[in-house]
This record gives C-alpha cells, structure tokens and sequence, in this order.
C-alpha cells in the first residue's frame, strides 16, 4: 500500500480517533499532521482538557507517521510533557516527522502546538514488524 494512504486508512478503522475528531491535515511518507478541536465532553474537572487528549492526538500523529513506510508499526515506550493547559474551543495540532529509518527501532518527539504556541511536547518508541501494509 502507498505510504501516504496508510494513515488515511488506519483513520478509517480508529474510532477512538474519529471520537476526537482528528483530521488528517498533511500525510508524506515519514510525516503526518494531525489537528482536532477540544470539545466540552474532552475536559476535566477544573475545566481543562484532560491530558490524555492531547495524548491520544500525539500518540496518533506517531503512530500514523511510522507506519507510512510501509510496515506495521507499534508504539512500545511513550510519554508526554504538558506545558500549557488547553481549553474549550482550541485547536491543536499535532506533527511527527521521521527523518530515517534505519533499524526495527524508531525513537521520535512529536510537537503539540495551539497556533504557534507549543503546549506537550510527546516521545516515543516504535517498533516496526515484518508485516506489510496491504
């Protein structure tokens, strides 16, 4: 399968991230951007949106981005720094960019952004199977 489709297709079988609202907004081989919209139900009790949010868009775009090569690709290790809280009605995105692949290990930090403004900043660990994309 070509590489840029893959995300578009693993979108189409995510619910979770069709619950967020995720849009693909650039899909390359090795890069992807992702953005979606906090809504009322993604917040928690002081009126924030829950970290997992942007989690789960981060760990998206990482995802989405290793398996563009080509090979099935899961996250083994992840974690995230929070560095702004976001609200109701922000718009953040999400890029994972990879550079190389050299070996069945990727290592990648992904950005989180509101405008320009830097919010999470997202690492992870990827392992890359034998299985191919079909």
């Amino acid at each position: 399968m070509d590489g840029e489709k893959i995300p578009h297709n693993m979108l189409r079988l995510d619910a979770y991230s069709q619950w967020l609202g995720i849009e693909i907004l650039d899909c390359q081989v090795g890069r992807v951007k992702l953005g979606m919209t906090i809504r009322k139900e993604m917040l928690n009790s002081m009126n924030k949106a829950h970290g997992g949010i942007s989690y789960a868009l981060a760990d998206t775009a990482f995802g989405f981005a290793a398996n563009t090569h080509g090979k099935y690709a899961v996250s083994i290790e992840t974690s995230i720094n929070h560095i702004e809280a976001l609200n109701e009605g922000d718009y953040i995105i999400a890029e994972s960019v990879i550079e190389s692949v050299k070996n069945k290990l990727g290592f990648n930090i992904i950005e989180v952004k509101r405008a320009d403004q830097l919010v999470a900043l997202f690492k992870g660990v990827v392992y890359r199977t034998g299985k191919e994309w079909t």
